[in-house]
């Protein structure tokens, strides 16, 4: 990769200068593809523009850029965009071997103006892209040449979030108000830059002036934000780019654009959108069960009354984390639920003025049984065997069919000391009976005896609950539950189940003791043991300085990921645009060479110490550009294993890991 750096200042602008002549400077002659020889695999040339680049007191309708080949555009509604936007979008249609490009909107007085075609510009023949390609031209006498750059990451993960728009408000063009920032829906950006593949953005054409800085992930490819949907971050104070601090960039020869170090650093998180509260409708997807779905969160139900059964046989059961879906359960035998039940909800909902207020809307839920061809052929098996059994005045009664009371468990085969067992269910479980449900412990070479246990209904799933008792290592348990142990809703019983769990070794496990130093004693923290591909495996809360043990930690590479728990609420918690309101703050701990990839052996115990000041320290351009050095590093040296490996050219695992 080619890294040869220039500094902000003349030097500055001499590089970006060079990022715009990079399509002339590409390559110094066409390159034709004789037939039989080397494959094409340089991007077309641009050999004039008319107007030239940089034009100032522009006032043309078209522009063209000829190449020194035939070219076409690929995904342009994806690739191209301009800066600032325009409400007509500009029309681009391919002429011989150029683009013209055809201005549809009313151009602002004194205003630069940039077209970003990303790489929507590829040669004819073998599609090779024309990275970075830009139009800049100002209506003023002037163009504006102030640069700056940043970085876009998930805020939780911390991975690049590539592709984000970036958009520029001029401070003095929006109103401050205190907790309430409404400035990404009702101003238009003055500048716009996009990040590359790695998260890094390089904005230019700005003014020395301070700027209100948003990013956010366009996944509609609208270019509008879309809360719930977009990521989005903000920076809570306004910036001049021509007072940051100088920086570095360079052009990446393997990704074929201009990068830089990050002056900026945007945390990105997915807000949730305000939607009004009503209920939007209802469906009944079994006997014994409805669904009402909600348009907002955590709808106040006050009540639910039916005509032909109880409130208390009406079980209300949540659905979804924003519990905007929300199950009905009749505990009432099948055949006296009626095919349609009719009766009214109660709960706020909002009013034309956005006010919570009460309403009460009627409910009819149907539900009629279609009979199956495989139940239907069942019938008629049934039918014909009585047939046959009364006509040989023989006795003759429907043989017991099985139990449709499935049992699913969150662990299988292993359990640990620290193993929460559950057993989930498809209805809610209305009987237990307790003496018929066993637990045996047999330790090694040791006859099996009976355990004590606990059953517990989960506080927020109806129809979970926990088996507790003090698991023990190399014990084997075997779980019983005798037919009629359970009776759920429908009536349905369990047929008898017995399944064994082992209890671990742990000579087969790795361990970890995590020493923390918090900033302060009251200061708050949630780590997280992590595998390799970054699924939480465990997860400890403390508080200040502590010693935690991660045990039974399979083997392979894990990570820690660090939540500065500022509330004290035990959860990563997302931040609000609207509020400007930042998310908590979470990062990976690295050691002293900059590892963050543990291995996990068997009967192995690591010791780490966790120094809260040094993960949590304030984020600086050069710790930005750090990291972002070492992650390259990372990938590349991955890059390189790839290759080696019989067969691998490392193309797709390079792509799969660009950022």
């Amino acid at each position: 990769m080619n890294r040869q750096r220039s500094r902000s200042g003349h030097w500055l602008r001499a590089a970006v200068l060079l990022l715009f002549l990079l399509p002339f400077l590409w390559r110094c002659a066409s390159v034709m593809t004789v037939e039989g020889g080397p494959k094409d695999t340089l991007p077309p040339v641009i050999v004039a523009m008319t107007p030239d680049n940089f034009a100032t007191g522009f006032s043309e309708r078209k522009i063209y850029i000829a190449f020194d080949e035939f070219v076409q555009l690929k995904d342009q509604q994806k690739e191209f965009f301009t800066s600032p936007r325009m409400k007509k979008k500009p029309q681009l249609t391919i002429r011989g071997r150029g683009i013209v490009i055809q201005i549809k909107d009313t151009l602002r007085e004194n205003t630069t103006y940039a077209l970003n075609f990303g790489s929507a510009v590829c040669d004819n023949n073998e599609g090779n892209p024309l990275h970075s390609m830009r139009y800049v031209f100002s209506t003023g006498d002037a163009v504006d040449s102030i640069v700056c750059s940043g970085y876009t990451a998930d805020s939780y993960s911390a991975d690049s979030v590539a592709k984000s728009f970036i958009y520029f408000f001029p401070a003095d063009s929006v109103e401050e108000v205190a907790g309430y920032d409404s400035t990404m829906f009702k101003h238009e950006p003055a500048v716009i830059a996009r990040a590359e593949n790695n998260g890094v953005f390089i904005a230019q054409n700005l003014k020395p002036i301070p700027y209100r800085i948003y990013a956010f992930e366009d996944k509609n490819g609208n270019q509008l934000y879309e809360p719930s949907v977009d990521q989005i971050g903000f920076l809570s104070e306004a910036y001049n780019p021509a007072e940051l601090p100088e920086f570095s960039l360079w052009y990446d020869s393997l990704r074929h654009y201009v990068t830089a170090e990050p002056q900026l650093y945007f945390r990105m998180f997915t807000d949730e959108a305000f939607n009004r509260q009503y209920l939007k409708s209802s469906e009944r997807t079994d006997r014994h069960k409805a669904l009402l779905y909600f348009n907002g969160r955590h709808p106040q139900i006050d009540s639910i009354v039916f005509d032909s059964i109880p409130r208390s046989q009406v079980i209300v059961d949540p659905q979804t984390r924003g519990r905007d879906t929300v199950a009905l359960w009749f505990d009432m035998p099948a055949d006296q639920l009626p095919d349609t039940i009719r009766g009214t909800i109660t709960y706020l909902r909002h009013d034309s003025l956005d006010r919570l207020v009460p309403a009460t809307e009627k409910l009819r839920l149907f539900w009629r049984q279609i009979e199956t061809k495989e139940e239907a052929r069942e019938r008629e098996r049934l039918e014909k065997a009585r047939e046959k059994a009364l006509d040989a005045g023989e006795e003759w009664s429907e043989p017991e069919k099985p139990s449709k009371l499935t049992f699913r468990f969150s662990a299988t085969g292993t359990v640990t000391p620290e193993t929460d067992l559950s057993v989930d269910f498809d209805y809610p479980i209305v009987r237990i009976d307790t003496a018929a449900v066993l637990l045996t412990a047999q330790p090694d070479k040791k006859a099996p005896t009976p355990a004590s246990f606990r059953l517990e209904r989960d506080t927020a799933n109806l129809r979970r609950w926990h088996i507790r008792t003090g698991w023990e290592e190399k014990t084997q348990y075997q779980l019983t539950f005798l037919k009629g142990a359970l009776t759920d809703l429908t009536g349905e019983r369990n047929d008898s189940l017995t399944t064994v769990f082992k209890g671990a070794d742990p000579e087969k496990f790795a361990s970890f003791t995590i020493k923390t130093r918090g900033k302060s004693d009251t200061a708050r923290y949630i780590v997280q043991l992590l595998d390799e591909r970054g699924r939480l495996l465990q997860q400890k809360n403390t508080q200040g300085d502590a010693t935690l043990r991660f045990n039974y930690v399979t083997a392979g590479n894990v990570k820690f990921r660090i939540v500065e728990d500022a509330n004290g609420n035990g959860l990563w918690d997302s931040g609000n645009l609207v509020e400007r309101r930042q998310p908590e703050r979470a990062e990976y701990y690295a050691d002293a060479k900059g590892t963050d990839t543990f291995a996990a052996k068997e009967n192995w115990e690591t010791e780490l110490t966790i120094d809260m000041n040094e993960v949590f320290a304030p984020i600086t351009m050069q710790s930005l550009a750090a990291m972002l050095d070492q992650r390259e590093e990372q990938r590349l040296r991955k890059l390189a294993e790839d290759r080696r490996q019989p067969g691998g050219n490392g193309r797709n695992n390079a792509n799969a890991s660009i950022r």
